[in-house]
């Protein structure tokens, strides 16, 4: 242990003199509440190497932040006793391009006695990774990140509600090289300041919505996927502040529009070799992709909870809408919750599956670690597919739909925290008091916007992530 100490120590000595030569003077330290914002601490960068050493304190009570930073409680969290220490992962501390003299890194959870804090969701992630490990599974993950670009007011005044305008900077159609070209300075800032970053961007283009673009990343170990999408979304952040633009990733940014997902790419792997490419089996899938799969889909009412967490995130799981609103999968069916994507033959990244259902309101780390465990679980129970559906079951009749056995996933956040409450798998994956605050929070997300119309939500969440 005093070896480790040691070497750590000296890392972040090292760490430290290079982001001084680099002109870094900050460091921001950050953990995902379980409201899915992107909390902080930010330390001078040459307190890195006492950081790692010791930590940083901070209060347990975030575990039951809601978004709009209002507090509840859980059975094992609440209130304003007890601390916390953070710790930096130095193999994570980024230089950040967009913002100069500035560094990033995410941090782990412990207590005072330096056990691991039950409810830190980026310790979930990696508990989950390495229990797949030890089934000899490899996970190859990556996500979609949506946005909603405006200009930002003069003076940035705080913002307005439902009646707020939103100055779009591009008026170009959806998907349309219009809207490259009227923001191709913006864009280019933004896939420049992720490269520096050490991001590997596979795809950034406009989405469908009033200034909504993409970008997707390369896939990798799940929790560098989750550490991934939050330096993404900063980036943006920080990248669109810097062109007089705000971003919003909120599931919903103007209600009755089609709202912003994070999509969850999975690929499932055994000694490198991928388990979405079996030429002798049905679709492709080895039997473990077959069952993990199977896994993630009878979950998935129980990983809205997760996925979509914010009751703006029904706003935008909407039928026929690309949302994947309906419990089912299908090859390359961009309206079914769960997507085979085939890929070309040669294609490194193709042979994976895609979940649709997933926004950025949701905590990356415990979509991550949920998800695993889900399709974990299918493999223990031998879990299997249904047979895949074609088309959109939006526009089947309600007979039909019943007849092939697909149903509604859930459509309000209360009913599937219900089922995330009921999950035994996920219960136990997660640990009594995580599974216990993550249920807390989402109960009183619901109950403030209980009495709320829809653009009463949008507009209360539109900057909250």
């Amino acid at each position: 242990m005093g070896s480790w100490a040691a070497q750590q120590r000296q890392e972040a000595r090292q760490l430290a003199a290079r982001l001084s030569a680099e002109g870094v003077r900050n460091v921001a330290l950050t953990w995902v509440d379980n409201a899915g914002i992107t909390r902080v601490k930010t330390i001078p960068a040459e307190r890195l190497a006492a950081a790692a050493e010791r930590g940083i304190g901070m209060s347990p009570v975030f575990d039951v932040f809601t978004s709009d930073d209002a507090i509840t409680t859980s059975e094992h969290l609440g209130g304003p006793d007890g601390d916390l220490r953070l710790f930096p992962d130095l193999e994570r501390v980024t230089s950040l391009a967009a913002q100069p003299g500035w560094a990033w890194a995410p941090a782990d959870r412990y207590d005072q006695l330096g056990l691991p804090h039950p409810a830190c969701q980026r310790q979930f992630a990696r508990r989950m990774t390495e229990r797949a490990a030890a089934a000899g599974l490899e996970l190859r993950m990556g996500f979609e990140t949506e946005w909603v670009v405006t200009r930002a007011p003069a003076g940035h005044p705080a913002p307005g509600g439902a009646d707020e305008p939103l100055d779009y900077p591009c008026a170009g159609p959806a998907y349309g090289m219009t809207r490259v070209v009227e923001l191709s300075d913006y864009l280019r800032d933004v896939t420049e300041a992720l490269s520096v970053q050490g991001i590997d961007v596979l795809q950034i283009h406009p989405e469908y919505a009033p200034g909504q673009f993409e970008v997707t990343t390369a896939p990798g170990d799940p929790v560098r996927a989750a550490d991934d999408v939050v330096l993404v979304r900063e980036t943006v952040r920080a990248v669109s502040v810097r062109h007089g633009l705000r971003a919003s990733f909120a599931p919903s940014v103007v209600a009755g529009e089609v709202g912003n997902g994070c999509h969850l790419h999975t690929g499932l792997y055994r000694d490198g070799t991928s388990l979405h490419r079996s030429p002798d089996a049905a679709w492709g899938l080895a039997p473990e992709a077959t069952a993990f799969l199977g896994g993630v889909l009878d979950a998935l009412p129980a990983l809205l909870a997760i996925g979509c967490p914010s009751p703006a995130s029904y706003l935008r799981l909407q039928p026929s809408h690309w949302a994947g609103v309906y419990q089912c999968w299908g090859v390359e069916n961009r309206e079914a919750a769960l997507r085979l994507i085939t890929g070309a033959p040669d294609d490194p990244d193709g042979g994976h599956a895609e979940i649709k259902t997933f926004d950025a309101a949701a905590n990356p780390y415990l979509a991550v670690g949920a998800v695993i465990a889900a399709g974990l679980h299918g493999i223990e129970s031998a879990a299997q597919l249904p047979p895949p559906q074609t088309g959109d079951p939006g526009v089947l009749g309600v007979r039909e739909r019943a007849r092939r056995g697909i149903v509604r996933l859930p459509a309000t956040l209360t009913e599937a925290a219900d089922r995330l409450e009921k999950s035994a798998p996920l219960h136990e994956a997660m640990g009594e008091v995580l599974h216990g605050a993550v249920l807390a929070v989402r109960r009183a997300e619901e109950a403030h916007f209980a009495e709320s119309e829809d653009d009463a939500i949008a507009a209360a969440t539109r900057w909250r992530w």
